[in-house]
């Protein structure tokens, strides 16, 4: 209850610096909206269905794009972090591709899949998926030896030992590296989203901002931030807290 209490208070200071940076006239109204007016946007955009039909849009494309980089992240983690040549190669490249931002793969997938829903998935999946990838590397190659020996010890070997003992041991690190693909997924999207989009919260953004509307700009910009904050808190909180818990790892 506390934690909320802070947060509220946080999010009530933020808006009382905005709109005091209104009051000032730093920026004319057009260039800078009020929280007023953006909140004015939001509820006329959802009475009229564009956010609403956006927000699935949207998260549909997710879902799949992220579903996909999931997969192949786990796998390419799991291949890179068991062989040794795999990680001299593959798990090398990953890191590095894991540094290119997203945007940078909109090119390619203009030229591979033309201004389809085809290139927006493909900057998702390309956003997300190294960053998976190395955190399935690492949270694998950091089990603590002791707990392989133990394993060992009791029997397991090869296949058992990696899903009785391995994989659970990196399970934390494994979630950590979800989330953050969660984190590029999402940026990813919107970035494909406001290059091409019939539908979407990037659509929404962009149609605001061809019309001079910044207060739906801004409001566009808000729904993405609290639905990114929503799966984050909502989603993979309580997955990381089972797993702090279940590895003694809560704060107390």
């Amino acid at each position: 209850m506390a934690r909320l209490a802070r947060r509220l208070a946080f999010a009530a200071l933020l808006v009382l610096v905005w709109q005091t940076v209104v009051w000032l006239r730093i920026w004319p109204p057009l260039l800078l909206p009020s929280p007023g007016a953006v909140v004015a946007s939001v509820v006329e955009n959802v009475r009229n269905g564009s956010i609403p039909v956006a927000i699935v849009a949207s998260m549909a494309r997710m879902l799949v794009g992220y579903g996909l980089a999931l997969a192949i992240g786990l796998c390419t983690g799991i291949a890179t972090a068991r062989f040794r040549v795999l990680q001299d190669t593959v798990g090398a490249s990953a890191v590095g591709l894991q540094s290119l931002p997203s945007i940078c793969w909109l090119p390619l997938a203009l030229l591979w899949f033309g201004l389809t829903e085809k290139a927006v998935i493909f900057v998702v999946v390309m956003g997300a998926t190294f960053s998976i990838a190395t955190a399935v590397d690492d949270g694998i190659r950091n089990v603590p030896p002791v707990l392989v020996k133990a394993g060992r010890t009791l029997g397991a070997r090869g296949v058992t030992l990696q899903l009785r003992v391995v994989l659970p041991a990196a399970l934390p690190s494994i979630v950590t590296g979800m989330k953050l693909g969660w984190s590029f997924a999402w940026r990813a999207l919107m970035a494909g989203e406001l290059l091409y989009s019939e539908k979407g919260l990037g659509c929404v953004l962009m149609m605001g901002r061809n019309l001079g509307d910044m207060a739906q700009v801004v409001a566009a910009m808000s729904v993405i931030l609290i639905l990114g904050l929503v799966v984050t808190q909502y989603v993979f909180g309580p997955i990381e807290r089972m797993m702090a818990q279940r590895w003694g790892l809560a704060h107390r």
